[in-house]
């Protein structure tokens, strides 16, 4: 009787550990490669973030509703409720909506987006010091957000028409989505809110790159946006200390590096696993907007590492599959919408992070899907909710659902006619 040797044992080891990751990588491709993968991503990380932000937002804003609502903890996230409430149906909406009627409505949403923002230069709301909040009864809306999707919309639109002329001259690029993005950028900044017209110069520049735009276009938008954007930071004292001090946020702690520094103080606290649900420490009147822009701060704080890679790779999800339809898609309206809608959440997401991460100044942007507040939710949940539609309807996604219902009601009449 012979016996193994043990060198040989050894040496044979590593082949069949490479075949079982070999097995893995080939099963976890056929995954991505069926019909319904993008649809599903879609679905389920948008959800996943929209839960772990009603979460998160009731947690972060407890101290915050306690202090301001005579003692009811809930108060806010009991608002954000009623958002994700008229968000959701109408994402819904959205999804099922033909392409034609969605392109018959991306002008009219334009002229009423832009008709918004300029009414809020004159009657808007100042808070924090940028006048870009507009009463509307008793419920304050921002108008720039409703822009984000109107802009990507009318775009889309407009390069859809002209997608046989864009070989025709640098003109056809820029006229006239590039005004018109400059038109809705003007309001804005006339309000101060330079964080929001970043994420307006983001999506023009995506939507730019997406329809082919030349390269030197894009080095003169680049120029011209930052000589602007200095130009308009240093108009504002607060924003010049801003832009001085958010590289070291602990050189003028008690000033403006109060809320980048402790927003680095909870990210620090939480650790690998985080404090737990509710665990906040910051959130008891040290961290400013702990439930709006700085919400990332609190998530660090009490999911620790883990929940903050968590959410990025939500987002990262989110993106893969959007641009796997916009990649897959034959019809260039579908792929001009999708490819701008990820340049506007995922911009914001950048932006956001780095921002707590004190990474970039603090603007102003909230996370999207995670910070409290509807006019930011909705427009986000329309846009999510356009490309799951887009997804969808794709041919081979399209016959793939088709198949599965007829499966499902071939299995269900049997037991009804028993």
């Amino acid at each position: 009787m012979s016996t193994a040797n043990p060198e040989d044992t050894q040496y044979l080891a590593p082949p069949a550990r490479r075949g079982t990751v070999r097995s893995a990588v080939e099963s976890l491709q056929d995954a991505l490669d069926r019909p319904l993968t993008a649809y599903y991503l879609l679905l389920g990380a948008s959800g996943l973030l929209l839960l772990l932000g009603l979460i998160m937002v009731m947690s972060a804003s407890s101290v915050y509703s306690y202090e301001q609502n005579d003692g009811d903890s809930y108060a806010v996230v009991l608002r954000q409720l009623m958002w994700v409430s008229i968000g959701l149906p109408c994402a819904w909406i959205a999804s099922r909506m033909p392409q034609r009627a969605v392109r018959a409505v991306a002008p009219l949403a334009y002229v009423v987006s832009l008709l918004l923002l300029v009414a809020t230069v004159f009657v808007g709301v100042r808070i924090n010091g940028n006048q870009n909040w507009l009463a509307v009864g008793p419920v304050q809306i921002q108008p720039a957000e409703i822009a984000k999707l109107a802009m990507v919309l009318w775009a889309a639109h407009v390069y859809a028409n002209k997608q046989r002329r864009l070989d025709g001259g640098l003109h056809h690029f820029v006229m006239p989505v590039v005004p018109g993005i400059l038109l809705l950028t003007l309001p804005v900044l006339a309000g101060h809110d330079l964080g929001t017209a970043l994420v307006f110069f983001a999506i023009l520049v995506g939507l730019l790159w997406v329809v082919g735009a030349p390269a030197r276009l894009f080095g003169f938008a680049l120029i011209g946006v930052s000589v602007a954007a200095f130009a308009l930071a240093g108009t504002s004292p607060e924003r010049v200390t801003r832009l001085m001090n958010f590289t070291d946020p602990m050189n003028d702690f008690h000033q403006s590096g109060w809320q980048p520094a402790h927003g680095l103080f909870a990210l620090a606290t939480g650790g690998w696993f985080g404090e737990g649900i509710g665990a906040s420490r910051q959130k008891w009147g040290q961290l400013p907007e702990a439930h709006t822009d700085f919400i990332f701060a609190v998530l660090g704080e009490e999911l620790g590492l883990v929940g903050t890679l968590l959410v990025i790779g939500l987002f990262l999800t989110l993106a893969y599959a959007a641009l796997r339809v916009a990649r897959q898609t034959q019809d260039v309206f579908v792929r001009y919408v999708t490819f701008g809608v990820v340049v506007w959440i995922l911009g914001q997401m950048v932006i956001n992070i780095g921002m707590v991460l004190a990474l970039l100044p603090v603007i102003g942007i909230p996370l999207p899907l995670v910070s409290y507040g509807g006019s930011a939710l909705v427009p986000t949940l329309v846009g999510l909710g356009l490309v799951i539609g887009f997804a969808r309807r794709e041919p081979e996604a399209a016959r793939a659902l088709a198949q599965r219902r007829r499966r499902s009601t071939g299995l269900a009449a049997p037991g009804r006619r028993r």
